[in-house]
C-alpha cells in the first residue's frame, strides 16, 4: 500500500469519526446532572493565562517546573507552574495540527500544513515539510525531535539543524485513527504505538529493541479493526500502559534486559487515554462511565457512572484523587479509592481539552476556548 493511499484512508478515518460523533450528539443522551457537592477537600485556583484558543489536540510538556503550552493560531509559550509567570513566548507561523513537546530548551510542533516546527525557547530554529497529516504531539528529548504521522510512521530529526536521523514504518492495518497516538520515552528507548502495538524503538538508529501488542484486530472490516492505541502512554515505574480505541485497555512490562510483556489487557471501549499509579489504571468509556483497574493484574476495582456523557477528558492520578475535566469545563477529583467525588471545580464554561497534567503542586487544565488554570489541591 502506497503511502499515498494509507494518507487518504487516515483523512477517511477522521471524516468517520467526526461524523460518527457529531452524528451521536443529535441522539446521544443528555449528560448526568451534577450531584450536589459538599467538598471533602480543598483546593483552589491560584492562577490563570490564555491563548488564542486549542481547537486542536494539545499535549500539555511539563519540563523544570515550567508548563509549555500551544495554541491554535501558533503560538507557543512557557509558564512558571508556581506562578503562571511567562518564561518565554514564541510563533509557530501557522493554525496548529499537533503539539506540543518539549525538553525544557527546544519545543516542537506541527502545523496544518504539515510542518514540523521547532523553537529555541521562543525563537524559530529550523522547520520541515511531513508526508503526512500529524495530530501527535512530538517528542522532544536527546537532543532529537521524534514524529508519528497518522500514516503510522515514525520519523527523527536532529534537534538543532532538523536533519533527518532514520524512519521507522511497520506494516498494519490500512485505516489510521486521526487523534493523538503514542510516542513516548522510556529511559533509553524510544516508545512508539504502531496500530494496538507498542514498539521500544532504539532512538538513535532505529531499530526494534521489542514490541507487544495490547489487543488484535477484531471485526470483519476495517473500520471495526480500528484499534490503534490513544496517547498519551502512562507509565508507572517499569510499566507501560494504553487503551487501545475502543477495544482493550492493558499494561506491558519491561525488563533490564528490553524484553516486554503483556502483564494484562482488558476489554474495554473508550475513546480517551488513561491515567494511573502504582496501584490503580483509570479512564472512562465511551459513555464516560469511569473505571479503576487493579495496576498488578487488571482486575476491576470499581466503577462510578455519576458523570455519564459528560465528555470526560483522560484522567490524571495525583495524590488521593484521580482528575477529569469535562464538557462544561468542570474539574473533577474523584477519589482513587473508589471513585466518590470530592471536589469540583470550574473553568471558564468550555471543554477541558487535554488531559491534566501536575508540576509539583500545580495541576493545569486547558479549555477549548485557550484557558489555563492552575489549580491547587489540599
Amino acid at each position: 500500500m502506497t503511502r499515498r493511499l494509507v494518507s487518504v484512508l487516515a483523512l477517511a478515518a477522521a471524516a468517520w469519526l467526526a461524523a460518527g460523533l457529531s452524528g451521536c450528539a443529535a441522539d446521544r443522551p443528555k449528560p448526568a446532572e451534577l450531584e450536589s457537592l459538599k467538598p471533602e477537600i480543598a483546593g483552589r485556583q491560584v492562577w490563570s493565562a490564555r491563548v488564542d484558543s486549542v481547537q486542536f489536540p494539545l499535549a500539555v510538556a511539563v519540563r523544570d517546573g515550567s508548563f509549555v503550552v500551544a495554541g491554535t493560531d501558533g503560538t507557543v509559550l512557557a509558564l512558571d507552574a508556581q506562578s503562571g509567570r511567562e518564561l518565554w513566548r514564541g510563533q509557530a507561523g501557522a493554525k496548529l495540527s499537533a503539539g506540543v513537546g518539549s525538553d525544557g530548551r527546544f519545543a516542537a510542533v506541527v502545523s496544518i500544513d504539515n510542518e514540523l516546527v521547532v523553537l529555541d525557547k521562543g525563537t524559530k530554529l529550523w522547520t520541515t515539510r511531513l508526508a503526512s497529516r500529524t495530530t501527535t504531539a512530538p517528542l522532544v528529548a536527546g537532543e532529537r525531535v521524534f514524529v508519528v504521522g497518522v500514516d503510522r510512521v515514525v520519523h527523527a530529526f536532529d534537534a538543532l539543524d532538523g536533519r533527518r536521523l532514520w524512519t521507522f514504518q511497520r506494516p498494519a492495518e490500512p485505516l489510521t485513527l486521526a487523534q493523538p497516538g503514542v510516542l513516548a520515552a522510556y529511559k533509553n528507548t524510544l516508545v512508539a504505538g504502531i496500530g494496538a502495538v507498542l514498539f521500544g524503538i532504539d532512538p538513535t538508529t532505529g531499530s526494534v529493541r521489542w514490541e507487544a501488542a495490547i489487543t488484535s484486530p477484531r471485526g470483519t472490516n476495517e473500520v471495526e479493526r480500528l484499534n490503534d492505541l490513544v496517547g498519551p502512554l502512562l507509565r508507572v515505574g517499569d510499566t507501560l500502559c494504553a487503551r487501545a480505541f475502543q477495544t482493550a485497555v492493558g499494561c506491558v512490562a519491561v525488563s533490564e534486559d528490553n524484553r516486554a510483556s503483556v502483564r494484562w489487557s482488558r476489554n474495554a471501549g473508550g475513546l480517551q487515554a488513561l491515567g494511573g499509579d502504582a496501584d490503580f489504571v483509570f479512564g472512562a468509556d465511551a459513555s464516560n462511565r469511569v473505571s479503576a483497574w487493579r495496576a498488578s493484574g487488571g482486575e476491576l476495582a470499581w466503577t462510578q457512572e455519576r458523570l455519564l456523557y459528560r465528555s470526560l477528558s483522560a484522567p490524571l492520578s495525583a495524590g488521593k484523587t484521580v482528575t477529569f475535566g469535562d464538557l462544561e469545563g468542570q474539574v473533577h477529583f474523584l477519589s482513587r479509592e473508589d471513585g466518590k467525588t470530592l471536589l469540583r471545580l470550574p473553568t471558564d464554561g468550555s471543554p477541558v481539552v487535554a488531559q491534566p497534567v501536575l508540576s509539583g503542586t500545580t495541576m493545569l487544565v486547558v479549555t477549548r476556548n485557550g484557558g489555563l488554570f492552575a489549580f491547587r489541591p489540599e
